[in-house]
């Protein structure tokens, strides 16, 4: 198992090497100078501008740029702020949170929803239920993230009233910041409706990012499970008498589970990755609203940092998930 994962890092050095570089020039293809965005409308001499671009580095040719970029980086250092001049590392840490609290409800949702709809959908193949869940799977799949969400905060929001349209938590509640997660904090502060809230102000963008992932869940159950329902053992325990709900539910969904679980650990990273339209649209203060923000303030030390944590995220959890996988199945190892 140790040759195992050293094998797979080994396979992610070049990735690695390939995201510091995407990372740094990207930002960089951006037209607009960062130092005139930090001043807005004051405007400043030609001997200031040089001088803050001394400062900052911004005048050295971009292979030197690039090799403190990754120096910098060897010494776990992200950097600093442009516009905020706070260490690149503590807004990360006071952000992050928000954002694993949305791609977990995101994730609860997408895999109890679609886990559900494609089980069904196996068991009553060919049926109306089947083709309804099938064609909303292919729907939610392609359905563009920003429509979506304005679809849902019309409907839900405005037209209903029964969610909030951004933020994490109605602003009637005082919560200490203990922990970053507001549903834990909420849930600490003691007060009455506080947790409530926090779920309400979670529900929608948690529905709006998990949408796609929940169309994957349910697509790739349906089918892992009409391959599980077609085996002997499925026949012989129908033959021995057992009731349908124990050949479905301990039989049928466990075996089907295994390349499900692959799927949902692959959806976890692209989730924790992926969030950023979501949080532009429902407000959220979690990276990607926070990166987004950044690129339009032409802040390349927040947008490098963003990118590259956005992108070792991804990577991190499709590297448990295929550790998890060859634990499981160990012809997996034997393969790599």
């Amino acid at each position: 198992m140790f040759g195992f994962l050293l094998r797979k890092l080994a396979t992610l050095l070049p990735t690695l090497v390939g995201v510091t570089i995407v990372a740094f020039g990207l930002i960089r293809l951006v037209p607009g100078d960062p130092i005139e965005v930090m001043m807005g409308e004051r405007g400043m001499d030609e001997a200031t501008h040089a001088e803050m671009a001394h400062r900052l580095g911004l005048d050295q040719p971009l292979y030197q740029q690039y090799l403190a970029y990754v120096g910098n980086l060897l010494h776990g250092d992200l950097g600093q702020s442009l516009v905020s001049h706070l260490p690149v590392v503590d807004e990360f840490k006071a952000l992050f949170p928000a954002t694993v609290e949305l791609a977990f409800m995101a994730l609860l949702l997408a895999v109890s929803l679609g886990l559900t709809l494609g089980m069904l959908a196996a068991l009553k193949r060919g049926s109306v239920l089947d083709q309804g869940v099938m064609g909303t799977a292919t729907i939610g799949y392609s359905m563009p993230v920003f429509w979506w969400g304005l679809i849902l905060i019309m409907f839900f929001s405005v037209q209903l009233g029964w969610t909030p349209i951004s933020g994490r938590i109605s602003v009637e509640y005082e919560v200490d910041r203990v922990t970053g997660f507001m549903l834990i904090d909420s849930l600490l502060s003691g007060e009455r409706g506080a947790f409530a809230s926090s779920v309400l102000h979670l529900l929608l963008p948690g529905l709006v990012l998990g949408t796609s992932t929940m169309a994957v869940v349910a697509r790739m159950t349906r089918s892992s499970m009409l391959e599980v329902l077609r085996e002997d053992y499925i026949r012989t325990a129908r033959a021995k008498g057992l009731s349908p709900r124990r050949i479905v539910v301990v039989h049928a969904l466990r075996n089907a589970l295994i390349p499900v679980l692959t799927v949902i650990g692959m959806q976890t990273g692209s989730l924790l990755a992926g969030a950023v339209l979501t949080e532009t649209i429902f407000s959220w203060p979690g990276i990607g609203k926070w990166l987004i923000d950044s690129i339009a303030r032409r802040d390349y030390p927040v947008v490098q940092a963003g990118i590259l944590i956005s992108a070792l995220t991804f990577i991190g959890v499709n590297l448990i998930v295929d550790l998890l996988y060859g634990v499981v199945n160990p012809r997996i190892r034997s393969q790599h």
